[in-house]
Formats: C-alpha cells, structure tokens, sequence
C-alpha cells in the first residue's frame, strides 16, 4: 500500500552498534548477549534476556524478602554455582563458545568473564551490589557488603581473600616491575569495570582465539565489533586491517592501516605497518576474473 513506512530490522553489527553507542546507557548483559550473532546470526536475544530473568526469579521466589546481603549471597552462590551448576570450562578453555552468554546458559561452561556476566546480573536482580573487575588475566566480581568488599572467583565460586589475591596477583607485578618501591596496591586491581570494558574483554578473547587458528573471516566479525565499541583504539584499527589483508581486501586493508598510521604517532610497529601498507597499495586491488 503507498504510503506506508518502511521499517528493516537492523543488521546485527547495527544493532550492536545502538547499544554501545553511549556509555550512560549502555546495557551490558545485552551488548554480551548480542556478540553471540556472528557465529549464530539468528539468536534471539530478547529470549536470553528473558532466560537470565526467569532464572533471577526463581533465586528472587526463596530468598525471604527481609534476608541481609550476606544472606543473599550465600543463597546466589548455593543456586548459581551448585544447583545450576555454573562452573569454569576447563577441558576447553579456548572453545569461542565460551564467550557466548547463550552458550554458556545451555553447558554451564564458561569462561571468567562470561561467568562473570550472567552472575552480577543476577546478583543484581536479588538486591545485592555487585560488578566485574578486570583482574589481569582472570576476570573477578566484587560484591559491596555491610562488612566490606567480597571478592569471587567466578570460575570456581570460590571467595578470595587479600592473601589470595596478593598471590594471583604476584607473577602480572613480576612482570610489570611493579615490585619493591614501584609496588601498586592491591586495590588498584579491584576497580569495577565499566560496562565498555567488560565488552571489549570479551571481544577481544574472541579475537585472539580466532587470529591464533588463522580464522581470518571470524576475526574480521569480531573486530568490525571492537572498531564500533573503541573507535580511538587505533590498535583494534590496525588488526581490522590485517585481518581484511590476509582476506584479500586491500583497499580496506590499506585505509584501516594507513589509519593507524596517522594516529598511532609513537607506535613501536610503525615501521613494520608502513612496509606493509606500502606492500598493500603496490599490489593493489585483486582483479575480478
């Protein structure tokens, strides 16, 4: 009928893009979700979304409504970790599903920060003040209490104390020179990420998992995501325009690079991406035959 509006679902890169388009707004357990479309492009989020809920209501439906936060916890972490079985995926630590909230809503299995995820959200859901903390190497939850912060390991269910921490914590100081009088405190470490980073830790395992099998087209989904999410990390430019090289697509290739080029002034890589992108634009396009 003439007339009438016209109205196309947004494809899955847009709808992504809409989600963390600002930080006040961005709704973390969905952006989560959404990364799941590139391997399964006809997940619907809503139903996971309603899933994580429905389970939140039945942790809501035991808990007495005049239990204290300790109370509480101890419920959420009887249900998440033993009745539903959540648990770190160790026999595949690197399996892309891992990173996938409606994968691991389906095993069980998951991986620090996907963990993570599923259980602040519900930890939010009954009342308790919890976020994600991006620990180097292993992603925590932090829990605010009347008695103090309570940390949890969410790839065990263990709670971890300042001794423990101090321990995990020992071989990234090591590395970093961050020892004798460079020392950081251990609360440094305990910041609550902001949702963007959070998102952009669990691209970026995806990432690496991909470019580490020479996955180059699943890379290249992953990385149109982390150029949306980051747009000044000009890092994330240049791998997108490594992945659309070792695809073939040169001129994508080269703009991405020469990008990088342009804003990354102080790169330590600059000379080996100019060689590259000098290699790119000689070849030129690939002709169509």
């Amino acid at each position: 009928m003439a007339g009438l509006l016209q109205f196309e679902a947004p494809s899955a890169l847009g709808y992504f893009a809409s989600l963390v388009a600002d930080d006040a707004s961005l709704p973390l357990l969905e952006a989560a979700v959404s990364i799941g479309q590139d391997e399964y492009p006809d997940l619907d989020i809503q139903s996971v979304l309603a899933e994580i809920d429905t389970l939140a209501e039945r942790l809501r439906r035991r808990i007495p409504a005049d239990a204290v936060p300790l109370q509480r916890l101890r419920w959420l972490n009887r249900f998440f970790f033993h009745e539903l079985g959540f648990a770190g995926n160790v026999n595949d630590y690197y399996d892309p599903a891992n990173s996938y909230l409606h994968r691991v809503l389906a095993t069980r299995r998951g991986i620090p920060i996907t963990l993570a995820v599923l259980y602040t959200e519900l930890a939010t859901q009954v009342g308790l003040k919890a976020r994600g903390v991006s620990f180097p190497g292993h992603f925590l939850v932090k829990l605010k209490m009347p008695q103090g912060e309570v940390v949890i390991d969410p790839f065990t269910g263990q709670s971890l104390s300042r001794e423990e921490l101090d321990e995990l914590l020992a071989p990234y100081k090591r590395s970093r020179g961050l020892t004798g009088e460079f020392d950081a405190p251990l609360g440094l470490f305990l910041q609550s990420a902001p949702a963007r980073d959070v998102v952009a830790r669990m691209l970026r395992n995806l990432k690496e998992i991909h470019r580490s099998a020479e996955d180059w087209p699943r890379a290249l989904a992953v990385l149109e995501r982390l150029v949306l999410l980051l747009p000044q990390a000009w890092e994330e430019r240049r791998d997108r325009g490594l992945a659309y090289a070792e695809l073939g697509m040169n001129g994508a290739a080269a703009g991405d690079l020469a990008d990088y080029l342009e804003h990354a002034v102080e790169a330590q890589d600059r000379p080996a991406i100019s060689a590259r992108l000098a290699e790119l634009r000689r070849q030129g396009s690939p002709r169509l035959h």
